[in-house]
């Protein structure tokens, strides 16, 4: 009970500064509601940006690994374009070898992709990004259909020429008709349309979309382009378990197994890459991590400008009630009441600058900023409440412990 009456208490006593003097209360508390605005502003850009981006790169799949001739992450002028480029492709061999020998893997598939041009009666859609996958592929990559099906088996191992279309593509192919069933043309090769992929939307950054992507068995594929060792070279790629941490135990299984396919010797250095989704991720992370701390350093300055004037309300705070203080005292106060009662005032402050600061971030949400969707999550709210009553504790526990030291008799002459 005591706690709530010094809470009711100090929020009378915060109304009452707040109403005396409404001007020097505002510009004080102006550098905290602007603090936490910067601070949260940035975070809701950052989460929302991160968010995006990642979606973006939802086509490089969750807890998947990859065998290709180059790395994902390495680049600039110091990069052995030469020595990648040496390196032997990947073959459909080496896929049914890992297919039947891992075993740190739920999923093993093996795809490749070029980019071609669709066609279908008069019409025709260029820059299509046509990938040619395994039954497996399922198993490994989100492959969402919203109209129609997935292969079967028995075309993917027939290597039936079937085809799944982007929506954009169908779009464009059907303008009035349901594409299901029609066919479509590519390299001189019909193909019947069996299913569509579900609508993506636009993404933020010019990303791979299944929006102007089509799909076909990867032994049709092979009949439009010469895949394997000499030819265009397809990517093997794994999902890994759910307590394989890092696909630390998929990675050394898979080193071991394609070196030994390979016939490499001890001292010989890898003719392959292993990539891994997370590889990007970790670098996206890192790089607003740095933008993050950026924010921090912003707002920073502007809470601790707004926690000085805080600080300063509570002092005339203080002097302006000192006779109340030593009545409160005479009549049986203890000390830790009057230090409570003003370290909930400065708190009490300071998390209406911080809710303003908030609602402020909130409003900005609204701004139609195209494919970004600014988003307040409920972690930044709290971030955002959890600093301002910070700043409230320090910036009032100055004030509050020379009010809770006051001698009474003395307090009470004050008057």
């Amino acid at each position: 009970m005591i706690v709530i009456k010094l809470i009711w208490e100090s929020i009378r006593f915060a109304i009452q500064a707040l109403k005396s003097n409404l001007t020097r209360t505002i510009l004080s508390l102006l550098g905290v509601t602007v603090g936490i605005f910067a601070i949260i502003a940035v975070f809701t850009l950052v989460d929302s940006l991160e968010n995006n981006i990642k979606n973006s790169l939802s086509f490089l799949g969750n807890n998947v690994m990859s065998i290709d001739k180059f790395d994902y992450v390495s680049s600039g002028p110091e990069y052995p374009w030469w020595k990648y480029f040496r390196r032997p492709n990947n073959s459909y061999s080496e896929y049914t070898f890992l297919s039947s020998s891992v075993k740190n893997a739920d999923a093993v598939t093996i795809f490749a992709d070029a980019n071609v041009t669709i066609q279908a009666g008069n019409n025709s859609y260029s820059g299509t990004s046509l990938k040619g996958v395994a039954f497996s592929y399922k198993d490994v990559y989100d492959v969402p259909i919203d109209v129609g099906r997935y292969f079967t088996e028995l075309e993917i191992t027939s290597a039936r020429n079937v085809i799944i279309l982007g929506v954009k593509i169908a779009r464009s192919l059907f303008p009035n008709s349901d594409p299901l069933g029609k066919e479509v043309k590519i390299r001189g090769q019909k193909y019947v349309v069996i299913g569509l992929f579900e609508e993506e939307g636009e993404a933020l950054f010019d990303t791979p979309s299944k929006d102007e992507a089509c799909m076909i068995p990867y032994g049709s594929f092979t009949k439009l382009y010469n895949v394997g060792r000499y030819g265009m070279g397809p990517s093997i790629a794994l999902k890994g378990q759910e307590d394989d941490t890092g696909l630390i135990s998929l990675e050394n299984e898979v080193r071991g197994l394609m070196r030994a396919k390979r016939g490499l010797k001890p001292t010989q250095e890898d003719d392959f890459s292993i990539n891994k989704s997370e590889y990007i991720m970790n670098t996206i992370g890192s790089i607003f991590d740095v933008i993050s701390g950026a924010g921090w350093i912003i707002g920073g300055f502007s809470i601790l400008v707004g926690g000085f004037g805080i600080a300063n309300i509570m002092f005339v705070s203080v002097k302006e009630r000192t006779n109340i203080i030593g009545i409160q005292k005479s009549l049986g106060a203890k000390n830790y009441f009057i230090l409570f009662q003003f370290l909930f005032e400065a708190m009490f402050l300071s998390l209406i600058g911080g809710v303003t600061g908030i609602i402020m971030v909130f409003l900005i949400t609204f701004i139609d900023l195209g494919s970004l969707e600014l988003i307040l999550s409920l972690s930044n709210i709290i971030l955002g409440l959890g600093v301002s009553s910070l700043i409230g504790i320090v910036s009032g526990i100055v004030p509050a412990t020379l009010a809770a030291r006051l001698d009474p008799v003395e307090a009470i002459r004050s008057a």
